[in-house]
């Protein structure tokens, strides 16, 4: 006979307080091999993100919050909200219907990838430095643009450029059309439905930008589910991972100003693009974490 598995939340009956609750879903999430990285990279600060939020309290309250006791209609709706991001391997953001980069919060839902993004850290710490000094920037491009999240960080930080943003996935340009109205970008920002620049009308861009799907086909294959979740178009690669950036590169070359660069992130690729752009002399800028991942190449070196 098949041993029915214990109900891994049955224990939360004895948690009363939020500290408690969150103590449970941290060893829920260890117990249980829960996938991160889309919202936090441990445990505690993303269960307790999803907590939080359930509870409709403020993101920044600070440790005492823990010791408030929860009612028996909010212990419902977080033992609920747990079971779907542990026992059904939703993704927090998913759940939330929000994803955060630095300040911006960002509206997020199935149709899209969850932002994340070294770019963060990218645009307002390296890209000017590899741009004329004093060149006001005037056109940008981001190319598989998800949820528009990137677009809005470039609209941003260039607040004279105008931005196009592309994307293959008409359901995620519904969903960067929400986050660039939210943002008061819609004059500034263009969404096109197109496989990189295909149906993008000619332009001569200062910056061309991209966190396309980089992960090689069989490694989207053996996704966690809360990886496997998110719409496969925006992780697949191709067979080794480069498919949409070969096309990136040759079709950046005649739309990038004379100064112009394309930045792109590029996941474990490294190895495989200096072999393979060598000619192109790609420079790896370098992030906090000491991933450098993110690949710039020079209009000068493409052309």
């Amino acid at each position: 006979m098949k041993r029915r598995r214990v109900d891994p939340l049955a224990a939360a009956a004895r948690c009363a307080t939020l500290g408690e609750w969150l103590a449970f879903a941290e060893k829920l999430y260890a117990r249980e091999k829960i996938a991160l990285g889309q919202v936090a990279t441990n445990a505690h600060d993303e269960a307790l993100y999803l907590l939080l939020r359930t509870l409709a309290l403020p993101l920044e309250s600070d440790a005492r919050v823990l010791a408030r006791r929860l009612t028996a209609r909010e212990r419902s709706a977080v033992g609920n909200v747990l079971r779907r991001r542990v026992l059904e391997r939703v993704p927090a953001a998913y759940l939330t219907r929000e994803a955060w980069l630095g300040e911006h919060r960002f509206y997020v839902d199935e149709r899209v990838i969850i932002p994340r993004s070294y770019f963060l850290e990218i645009i307002p710490q390296q890209l000017d430095a590899w741009l004329p000094a004093g060149k006001k920037v005037e056109r940008v491009a981001d190319v598989c643009t998800g949820s528009g999240c990137l677009a809005i960080l470039l609209a941003h930080h260039f607040p004279s450029a105008r931005v196009d943003a592309c994307d293959l996935s008409a359901e995620a340009l519904a969903v960067a059309k929400i986050n660039v109205r939210e943002h008061g970008f819609a004059r500034r920002i263009r969404l096109f439905a197109s496989d990189v620049f295909d149906a993008v009308p000619p332009a001569s861009y200062d910056v061309i930008l991209s966190n396309p799907p980089y992960e090689p086909s069989a490694l989207v294959d053996a996704q966690a589910p809360e990886f496997a979740a998110e719409p496969r178009i925006a992780h697949d690669g191709g067979r080794d991972g480069l498919a949409i950036i070969r096309k990136l590169l040759r079709q950046a070359r005649p739309r990038l100003q004379p100064h112009g660069l394309v930045a792109i992130e590029a996941g474990g690729l490294r190895a495989a693009i200096d072999r393979e752009f060598a000619a192109f002399e790609p420079h790896w800028l370098h992030t906090e974490d000491g991933s450098d991942c993110v690949v710039l190449f020079q209009a000068a070196r493409l052309k």
